[in-house]
């Protein structure tokens, strides 16, 4: 067996690789093949992320192959549109599923024959009963079901009923297709389970070809069969339904028997992953679309700047159990803040303006200072950055009087213009409300680089932007979209959202660089966090999101009321 195919230190970290290995081993298993069956009636978040790294990562790991397989057999809820933005961040988390893309909706045909096989081996029957009197007769946790008064109609009248269903003769609710299983089974799924019902709508892939749709239950497990899965990799909700994938596999002609295993699903704090709920959440106009920076969509991440790499770090710390837990939100931030350090380029943008005018810099001239693009990489080389009389600073850093561990700028005291030269604080200009509009400074034009010669030292650095040259932009600051850790699911979960998610920063200075990022991309705005180029810009205007904050040593200490010590 090749490497590929046998990775001791991939198999040791869960019970799903291990199994894997071991059917790889025995010969139980010849090629691996996984699936990702995500169903097109909505866009795929964080949760899905998990499940997509596990069916694509132990597949290349172990030397076999993933199959993209759209579970497209409910036409009332899916469209186009969803399978394309699928397909869009499936590839952009990295992956590749080659020549493997499948469509329930390819197996109706055989479907439909396999459906005939149980009736005419007694094992399906036609159902009169409403979707109610099925309810009310499959029993409860503690008491068996009742078997319908349709259960024993004869193979001839099943087969002619089932194929009156398929030619559109009958309403929907009318009439559907049960397996035949045991109405006193344990197992609820095991009582005699809807597997075929009348729907009078269009696929958005066959058209109006079919008026009857397979269930999940029977879609999921024969697909498997049918493309080769040797693995089905689910989360544990599925554990209770797996009884019945494998009655299923068992009673039909399948040419393959795959086999299912279940782990535990994602839960994030600070946000909500119940496909309903997002829906709701985007058709009731409470985010701005799927793509939104605050919804935990792929779509939504990749707008705010998270890159592919640190959510697929973030799938593998968060491993694979069988135990339900809830990830914090803080342990997906750190992964991208980790990974951004490394790559982003460094830029300097003031998110809230204050005016510096330098007395002693020439008027109507500048210059251009060296800026080093990432301290992390020496590859990203450096810039230039224009320097003159007339900068921004953030407002906050500032402080006519400040306390004792307050080192930024002061009337009368010198801090380090970032990469520029030192300056002090010289007189402060305030409008008729005693609000700062403007500081008056003076430089040390021997402290150019910023650094002195003589060797003193200064303990604040503050970044800039030349005003003559700034591009003025619109920059978003996203919080997490619902206040509590843990949102509650149930009617009042709107309840729940964070009123103060999102602020929109208007007036925003940007050192020149900047107007020229490419939508998508995450730059550092250095002191700020990491933010991310957003398609509502332009050149003249751009737009940023932030995708995460760094660490501020000065926020923590106001926090912590040390402040003032």
């Amino acid at each position: 067996m090749s490497e590929a195919h046998a990775p001791e230190a991939e198999a040791s970290r869960d019970f799903i690789r291990e199994v894997i290995t071991q059917d790889l081993k025995s010969g139980k298993t010849d090629t691996l093949v996984t699936r990702f069956p995500p169903e097109p009636n909505g866009y795929l978040h964080i949760g899905h992320a998990k499940s997509m790294c596990l069916n694509f990562g132990v597949a290349g790991e172990f030397g076999g192959h993933c199959n993209l397989r759209f579970d497209d057999t409910n036409p009332t809820k899916e469209e186009h549109e969803y399978i394309e933005a699928i397909k869009r961040d499936v590839s952009w988390l990295g992956f590749d599923w080659g020549e493997h893309l499948y469509f329930a909706s390819g197996h109706f045909e055989t479907l439909y024959k396999w459906a005939e096989h149980l009736i005419v081996n007694g094992l399906a029957f036609v159902d009169d009963q409403t979707a109610e009197e099925i309810r009310e007769t499959r029993g409860t946790l503690t008491a068996p079901g009742t078997n319908s008064p349709f259960r024993d109609r004869s193979v001839e009248e099943n087969l002619d009923l089932f194929r009156r269903m398929r030619s559109g003769e009958f309403a929907e609710g009318v009439r559907v297709l049960r397996a035949k299983v045991d109405m006193a089974s344990g197992n609820i799924n095991m009582r005699d389970p809807v597997i075929y019902r009348v729907l009078h709508a269009s696929h958005p892939r066959t058209g109006d070809t079919w008026c009857i749709y397979p269930t999940y239950d029977f879609a999921h497990g024969q697909s498997d069969a049918i493309e080769g899965v040797t693995h089905s990799l689910c989360t544990l909700e599925f554990a209770d339904h797996r009884p019945l994938y494998d009655w299923l596999i068992e009673n039909l002609p399948v040419p393959s028997v795959p086999r299912q295993y279940e782990f535990s699903r994602l839960n994030l704090t600070h946000t909500v992953l119940s496909k309903r709920r997002l829906i709701q959440l985007v058709e009731e106009g409470h985010v701005n679309g799927w793509d939104d920076p605050r919804m935990p969509s792929l779509c939504g991440l990749r707008r705010r700047g998270f890159p592919p790499a640190a959510v697929r770090d973030f799938a593998q710390r968060v491993g694979i159990t069988k135990s339900d837990n809830v990830i914090e939100m803080a342990l997906l931030e750190h992964c991208a803040r980790e990974l951004l350090n490394k790559i982003s380029l460094r830029r300097s943008a003031v998110l809230r303006p204050l005016k510096v005018v330098i007395e002693n810099y020439p008027e109507g001239e500048s210059e251009l200072l060296e800026a080093v693009n990432n301290p992390e990489d020496e590859g990203a080389g450096q810039r230039q950055v224009p320097f003159s009389r007339e900068l921004y600073i953030e407002r906050e850093d500032f402080m006519e009087e400040p306390p004792k561990k307050f080192f930024r700028l002061a009337p009368g005291r010198e801090v380090r213009l970032r990469y520029a030269f030192f300056i002090t604080c010289t007189d402060v200009i305030k409008d008729e409300n005693g609000e700062v509009t403007e500081l008056r400074c003076t430089y040390d034009p021997e402290t150019r680089g910023g650094d002195a010669p003589d060797g003193r030292k200064v303990k604040g650095t503050l970044h800039w932007v030349s005003a003559a040259h700034a591009v003025e932009a619109e920059v978003r600051l996203y919080e997490h979209l619902f206040t509590e850790a843990e949102p509650s699911l149930g009617a009042d979960f709107l309840d729940g959202i964070n009123p103060e998610s999102i602020e929109v920063l208007e007036g925003c200075m940007l050192e020149p660089a900047l107007a020229e990022t490419p939508v998508g991309e995450t730059v550092q705005f250095e002191r700020q966090g990491y933010f991310a180029a957003d398609p509502d810009g332009t050149p003249d205007r751009p737009v940023f999101n932030r995708t995460v904050g760094l660490r501020n040593t000065w926020a923590k200490l106001q926090a912590s009321g040390q402040a003032n010590t």
